[in-house]
C-alpha cells in the first residue's frame, strides 16, 4: 500500500505540483498552496523529509528515494537534486545541480557511451549553508557546515566548515567566522 501512495506521489509531484507557481509568489489566489502541496507529496517521495521544507517549482529529483532533507531546507527553482544528504537551515537559489553519479571514461580504446556509469556518491550538504544560483556540486562531495557557495561555482572537492567559495572550479575566497 506505502507503495502505490509513492508512485501516485510521484505522478502528482512530476504531471502538476512541479509546475505549480513559485512558493514566494504571495499573490492573494495561490494562499501559499503551492508550497504546502509540493511539501505534501515530498514527505512521501524523499527517503527523510524534515519540518518546513521548501521544494519550489520545476525542482526534480528522480523518485525522491535519494533525498534526505533537513528541516527550514529547500530545493531551488528547476534545481535537479540525484542522491543527497541535505542539512538544516539550507538555502538553495534556482537551476542549482547536484550530481551523484558520472561516465566512465578511462579506456580510451572503448567508445565512452559504452564504458557505463560510476558508482554513486552521494552528496552532503551541513546545516546552515547558502547555495548560490546555477551552482553544480560534483558526486561525493562534502560542504561543511555554515558554508556559502558563490553563484555559478563549480565545486569538486569538498568545502569545509564557515568556508566561502566561488568559481569554477570553486576556491576557497575566505571564511565567515574569521
Amino acid at each position: 500500500m506505502k507503495q502505490i501512495i509513492r508512485y501516485i506521489c510521484l505522478f502528482i509531484y512530476y504531471s502538476l505540483a512541479t509546475h505549480l507557481p513559485v512558493s514566494y509568489n504571495y499573490q492573494p489566489c495561490t494562499f501559499g498552496l503551492p508550497k504546502k502541496i509540493r511539501y505534501a507529496l515530498c514527505r512521501h517521495l524523499f527517503r527523510q523529509c524534515g519540518e518546513n521544507v521548501n521544494v519550489e517549482k520545476g525542482a526534480s529529483f528522480g523518485s525522491g528515494r535519494g533525498i534526505m532533507i533537513g528541516n527550514n531546507s529547500g530545493l531551488g527553482i528547476n534545481s535537479i537534486v540525484e542522491k543527497a544528504t541535505i542539512g538544516n537551515n539550507v538555502m538553495m537559489g534556482r537551476d542549482v545541480i547536484i550530481m551523484s553519479n558520472s561516465h566512465k571514461y578511462e579506456d580510451c580504446n572503448v567508445p565512452m557511451i559504452f564504458q557505463g556509469i560510476k558508482p554513486v556518491k552521494e552528496v552532503i550538504i551541513g546545516d546552515d549553508v547558502w547555495i548560490g544560483h546555477r551552482v553544480i556540486i560534483l558526486p561525493g562531495v562534502k560542504i561543511g557546515k555554515g558554508s556559502i557557495i558563490g553563484a555559478g561555482a563549480v565545486v569538486t572537492k569538498d568545502v569545509p566548515d564557515y568556508a566561502i567559495v566561488g568559481g569554477v572550479p570553486a576556491k576557497i575566497i575566505r571564511y565567515r567566522n574569521k
